[in-house]
């Protein structure tokens, strides 16, 4: 049983890894998922809409580039600070705001749509972070998710970082949200229905050491990894890195092309 204690610790070591680096360096490429998750839940002008760990904002900018009054919330705030960049380089309005995912600061039933994109998923409580995207969502409204599958390259990723750098004891793994069970789970007592399509994103490379290069720079999980590696360590992450890319590098030998299954998921509440 994880204590109260141990996951606001844990959410504080996640913060930090969030924070370091800079994600929206990555970020910006996934655009495109924000956007299909926005076409997915046929999102409307004038809706109210919710981004829940937001990041810098693909789910945010999607909504808001179709009329949607739109919050976007994370616990790093110089991510929202870059989503903000963002919206103001289109002439978009949106409100930025640091909240946690787990204790959202809104009222019960107040957005049409709750969206998050590779961002709730990592939550340390799983029921928690559901039930604060299903209490602020209004009834007939939807929650729209995209998450990485456990198979996914991604989830792949995660599982390499786990053989140097141990994930905490008793804490479920964020690779769950990507199982239809688990988002069942979570989610079914509360919905009218669940719509789950697998997608798949092409992260785009010159080659497997230009992808570390910048992960490793940019990404805060990966970054954090490799700076807390003793340097035998951290050139063994990188040998297993390279042979994953390589491995699933559908572009070789000329380039790095990289597909990465998720999970789109559009809840509709009851």
């Amino acid at each position: 049983m994880t204590s109260l204690n141990d996951f606001n610790a844990l959410k504080t070591r996640q913060q930090t890894a969030w924070a370091s680096g800079d994600y929206a360096v990555i970020g910006t490429t996934l655009q495109i998922v924000g956007e299909e998750l926005a076409e997915a839940c046929d999102l409307r002008w004038d809706q109210e809409v919710l981004d829940v760990a937001a990041g810098n904002g693909n789910a945010t900018l999607a909504a808001a580039r179709r009329g949607c009054k739109v919050t976007s919330t994370d616990y790093v705030g110089s991510l929202l600070d870059r989503g903000a960049e963002r919206a103001r380089a289109e002439r978009l309005n949106a409100i930025f705001q640091v909240a946690d995912a787990e204790l959202l600061p809104f009222a019960d039933n107040s957005f049409d749509a709750v969206l998050s994109t590779f961002g709730v998923m990592f939550t340390p409580d799983h029921s928690k972070a559901a039930a604060e995207l299903v209490r602020v969502c209004r009834p007939g409204g939807c929650i729209g998710l995209a998450n990485w599958t456990s198979a996914s390259f991604i989830g792949q990723v995660f599982k390499i970082l786990g053989r140097f750098i141990a994930p905490p004891a008793g804490v479920q793994s964020p690779a769950l949200w990507g199982t239809e069970e688990h988002l069942r789970h979570l989610f079914e007592k509360d919905a009218a229905s669940i719509a789950i399509t697998s997608r798949s994103f092409n992260f785009r490379y010159r080659s497997a050491v230009h992808f570390i290069e910048v992960f490793r720079s940019w990404y805060g999980p990966v970054h954090k990894a490799f700076a807390a590696l003793p340097p035998e360590q951290a050139l063994a992450l990188e040998t297993d890195l390279t042979v994953l890319l390589n491995k699933l590098n559908r572009a070789a030998p000329d380039s790095l092309v990289v597909p990465s299954e998720y999970l789109e998921v559009v809840i509709t509440c009851r």
